[in-house]
């Protein structure tokens, strides 16, 4: 069977996303890499430039290829940490860490990432305030067949928020910015009335055809996104 370059491709993000080649990690060469595949260097020189142009790793002329250290903050597009958001206002960052478990995906979560019946998914529900002011309500959905590493990460200090952005890569992602109105449980942890108009943004990344994760991001009223390009 002809080894192609999306081979190539498929099996080193495969190998990043299973954690076998960590953030900062020296990928071979790609006359190694040829002789491992049983490939022309050509075919692997096109996998390693689009893993480059998706921001996956980085390619340094007579230092070889590396696993970028925050593959995710991709110049295309770039994902912010929270707390670095809230401590660039000059405010004090805190988070907190309301629910983390295990358990099956519900059905609407299923349909969403197109996980298979009875998938398990790691949920958590955290708060991330500025100055001791509510800023943010993260409820977050992993994927622990994409990223096996969240059965055993600790949320209750650093948010997973941070902790992905660290962890893994993505290659595609979706996002939606809608207004919602709070409900009692929104409204008491974000400090307002039930029936306030709220910002959310729905983001959904994704590993090659994986979902990594569907996370929910609720701001205080008053909340102003800007972004520059």
């Amino acid at each position: 069977m002809t080894v192609t370059f999306k081979d190539v491709k498929a099996d080193l993000l495969d190998q990043i996303a299973r954690g076998a080649l960590q953030p900062g990690s020296l990928i071979p060469g790609e006359t190694d890499l040829a002789e491992k595949y049983g490939c022309a260097r050509a075919t692997v020189n096109r996998a390693m430039r689009e893993l480059a142009e998706e921001g996956i790793v980085e390619r340094k002329r007579k230092a070889g290829t590396r696993v970028r250290m925050s593959p995710i903050r991709h110049a295309r597009f770039s994902i912010p940490i929270v707390r670095e958001e809230i401590e660039a206002s000059g405010a004090v960052y805190r988070y907190a860490l309301i629910e983390h478990h295990k358990q099956e995906a519900p059905d609407w979560l299923r349909g969403r990432l197109a996980l298979a019946s009875g998938q398990m998914a790691v949920h958590v529900i955290c708060m991330h305030w500025a100055d001791g002011i509510p800023y943010q309500h993260e409820d977050r959905w992993i994927n622990p067949e994409i990223v096996p590493s969240v059965l055993e990460a600790d949320f209750s200090v650093s948010s997973p928020n941070e902790w992905l952005l660290s962890e893994v890569p993505f290659s595609n992602a979706e996002i939606c910015f809608t207004a919602v109105e709070a409900d009692r449980d929104l409204a008491d942890h974000l400090g307002c009335i039930p029936g306030n108009a709220l910002f959310r943004t729905e983001r959904t990344t994704w590993l090659r055809d994986g979902a990594i994760t569907l996370v929910r991001l609720t701001n205080r009223p008053g909340h102003r996104m800007t972004t520059r390009y």
